[in-house]
């Protein structure tokens, strides 16, 4: 039996994928939900997932990278319907850690003066004087304590995610099996077997 319906199954995704990117527009909203208020959206995205039927099962696969495996949570809302949902953060430790490192590093240069600038007979330059005094007061302009990161780009997925799957088959939700590596989860939904018609006997 084939998994994918064209009646079933389309309608079903492209309305998880429009739920999860949605934005308000007032131009495209109805004269008939003007009680519609938009809301501010918590930051989403919606994984890829390779689908595979086989005799015996349906294979899922999904990219999941960098999401913690107790952040996924995969249950059965119906016996034909698999949500799998989670959600994911941008981790900050290791920005956390260089902050850290470098305001130790601050803190010990000035501690020591000498540690930033050694004297040298090519100090009583004057230009160089100047070039050590512009310096200097560049550094003493930065703000500080700003541990803040700021950011070139973030194209990074993160946030909450979902994807709804809808079998046409009967399967055996008791023994689903689920693996997270290598930011690939894996999960393999048993078909049930199919009833075979028991004749009875009239006595």
């Amino acid at each position: 039996m084939a998994f994918f319906s064209q009646s079933g199954l389309s309608p079903l995704f492209l309305f998880n994928d429009y739920e999860a990117q949605n934005q308000y527009n007032p131009r495209q909203c109805p004269k008939s939900y003007k009680f519609f208020k938009p809301q501010a959206h918590s930051p989403s995205f919606t994984p890829a997932f390779d689908v595979r039927e086989l005799t015996h099962a349906y294979h899922l696969d999904g990219e999941l990278p960098g999401v913690d495996q107790s952040n996924i949570e995969i249950e059965f809302t119906d016996p034909h319907t698999l949500v799998i949902k989670g959600h994911t953060d941008r981790n900050s430790t290791n920005d956390d850690n260089n902050s850290k490192n470098n305001d130790d590093v601050n803190s010990s240069r000035s501690a020591s003066p000498a540690g930033w600038h050694q004297a040298t007979v090519e100090d009583e330059d004057a230009e160089s004087t100047s070039s050590a005094d512009t310096a200097a007061s560049k550094t003493a302009s930065m703000p500080a304590g700003d541990d803040q990161p700021h950011f070139w780009a973030k194209e990074r997925s993160i946030g909450d995610f979902q994807r709804t799957f809808s079998f046409t088959a009967r399967v055996d939700q008791d023994n689903v099996r689920a693996s997270l590596k290598n930011g690939v989860l894996s999960v393999v939904v048993p078909k049930e077997p199919v009833p075979t018609p028991k004749k009875i006997h009239i006595l």
